[in-house]
């Protein structure tokens, strides 16, 4: 549905749809962008719940088996698991965002659905069975020329195999999440796949096992996902994968899903490339201090990954119905949604910053200088939206590819110069400016090919509101100087008690209002609903 023309001046060329007014009534939001909205807002408060609980069932992972196993035995585990990630990210193929293109583009159409998931099936196993000999082959010669372990080669065996089982999980996810599934994508991913990782390490811990033992009970684990989860994955969507005429899908199935498999392998470099040239280029314990900035800088990341849950199915079907209007007027409301949730997140990590890190650690303070400057490239990452999703649904992957390996060179380039001239504080400048730079050049891209611009004058509130609950936090911080955590904990209540209220007074935005009072009255019954069940008689059966 792009421009037919190279330049984009043909008579199919889009002009930027037109804005929504920020005053009118909830009223008179029409309905689809209501739906739309509450969709996409239903989806970040689950995948939001789900990323913590994520987060919480790993560290709980990783602290058991950091206690059971040793330095060096743990070592070699997170060595092998680190190696397994990165294939995590190549093995579906692009096949997952695949889903979420047309799984909504034909959802008047059942078998078409079901070859296309078909083939993601089919491309995960067969991506994954490569990889997994890959692996498999190379495990020798790996060991010898890194952690030198007896217990690295059949361990690499075991996580090959769960290369593959992850992958087929993820496209058991990825069904349910293009079918605006936010409960059943957050349950695989974000919950049943880390829960499975937990009790697989306790259980073969209290039996005795070590790592290789350990690594048998991830396989066993994750083997009884994928064969549970297939019959609930088809019940839940209505949508029976299909092998019977894949020929007919599978030149716009691969046109979609190798560049985004492409972009894929370019974001393992960027999101590994400065950590690694931190490595080489810096001390162990510089390298110590950029891990923990980067866990801090995780949390900031947590509004734009959950309001990108159910965006681009949302996004698809809305293309695919040729609703640019409604479409672009989502895509400003949700940027903004997103814009105004990651504000305060920054305000706190900006003026308190130095405080959290030390928490770590005297030593971690370091860390202060390199992670407000990656917050800067977070910033900017947010303000711009789900730019990239909105490439790939809007049918310009291709660009999309181009620019995430534009992001890994730059990245490497910006990185290695700049942790030469200024240290660890270079790192965080590298990858903030080539995440600005990426970001920047896909919301001019949409502008372009599809009229898409989700700015105008209602996004200075959240910005507005955001600079008086940092003025706050800085005076607190300021006033009550040594005061440790309570300092923190203080200024950080006071600034989120001042956003809200500057907020207010600058006047919310009525399709903001609309997500969180309609979201928030579907919850209260809901909860009301649950109790009542629980307690007969109460006025929550009536």
């Amino acid at each position: 549905m792009s421009s037919d023309t190279p330049d984009g001046d043909g008579p199919d060329d889009r002009t930027p749809a037109p804005r929504p007014d920020s005053d009118t009534l909830d009223s008179d939001i029409p309905d689809d962008e209501r739906e739309a909205l509450l969709t996409i807002g239903h989806g970040a408060v689950v995948a939001s719940g789900g990323q913590s609980l994520q987060r919480a069932l790993t560290t709980a992972t990783e602290y058991v088996l950091a206690r059971g196993f040793g330095p060096v035995v743990y070592g070699v585990y997170a060595f092998a698991w680190r190696i397994t990630q990165l294939l995590f990210r190549l093995v579906n193929f692009g096949s997952v965002g695949t889903l979420q293109r047309y799984l909504s583009a034909y959802d008047d159409d059942p078998a078409r659905q079901g070859r296309v998931v078909g083939l993601a099936y089919l491309t995960t196993l067969a991506v994954g069975l490569g990889l997994a000999g890959g692996l498999v082959l190379t495990s020798d010669r790996l060991n010898d020329a890194t952690v030198s372990h007896p217990e690295f080669p059949p361990t690499i065996h075991l996580f090959a195999a769960l290369v593959v089982l992850v992958g087929l999980v993820r496209i058991h996810a990825g069904v349910l999440r293009a079918v605006q599934s936010a409960r059943g994508e957050a349950l695989f991913n974000r919950v049943l796949r880390p829960a499975v990782k937990l009790v697989g390490a306790v259980g073969a811990m209290a039996l005795g096992y070590s790592l290789v033992g350990v690594a048998a009970a991830f396989v066993a684990g994750m083997a009884g996902l994928v064969v549970l989860g297939a019959p609930l994955v088809v019940s839940a969507s209505g949508i029976r994968p299909s092998v019977g005429g894949l020929r007919s899908e599978v030149r716009r199935f691969y046109n979609h899903s190798a560049p985004i498999a492409l972009s894929s392998l370019g974001k393992v470099f960027q999101n590994r490339v400065d950590v690694m040239l931190v490595g080489f280029l810096l001390t162990a314990k510089a390298a110590g201090v950029y891990n923990v900035v980067l866990v801090l800088v995780t949390l900031a990341w947590i509004p734009l990954l959950s309001f990108n849950m159910l965006l681009p199915p949302v996004a698809s079907g809305l293309y695919a119905d040729d609703e640019m209007e409604t479409l672009n007027a989502v895509y400003t409301a949700v940027t903004r949604l997103i814009v105004t949730c990651v504000v305060p997140i920054l305000a706190v990590l900006a003026v308190y910053g130095r405080s959290i890190l030390s928490a770590f650690g005297p030593n971690f303070a370091a860390g202060y200088v390199p992670l407000v400057v990656y917050l800067g490239g977070v910033l900017v990452g947010s303000a711009v939206g789900a730019t990239g999703w909105l490439l790939m649904m809007t049918d310009h992957q291709y660009a999309r590819m181009a620019l995430d390996w534009l992001l890994a060179i730059l990245n490497t380039l910006l990185t290695f110069a700049f942790v030469r001239a200024f240290g660890l504080a270079g790192a965080a400048l590298g990858t903030a400016v080539a995440i600005a730079v990426q970001n920047s050049v896909q919301v001019v891209l949409l502008r372009r090919f599809e009229g898409l611009w989700p700015f105008d004058a209602t996004f200075l509130k959240p910005l507005g509101a955001g600079v008086a609950a940092a003025g706050v936090m800085l005076l607190v911080r300021e006033t009550l100087a040594g005061g440790g955590v309570l300092v923190v904990v203080a200024g950080a209540t006071l600034g989120a008690v001042t956003y809200v209220g500057a907020l207010v007074a600058l006047g919310v935005n009525d399709r903001d209002r609309l997500v969180v009072t309609a979201l928030a009255a579907r919850y209260r019954r809901a909860t009301l609903a649950a109790l009542g069940e629980r307690r007969p008689g109460t006025p929550g059966d009536r």
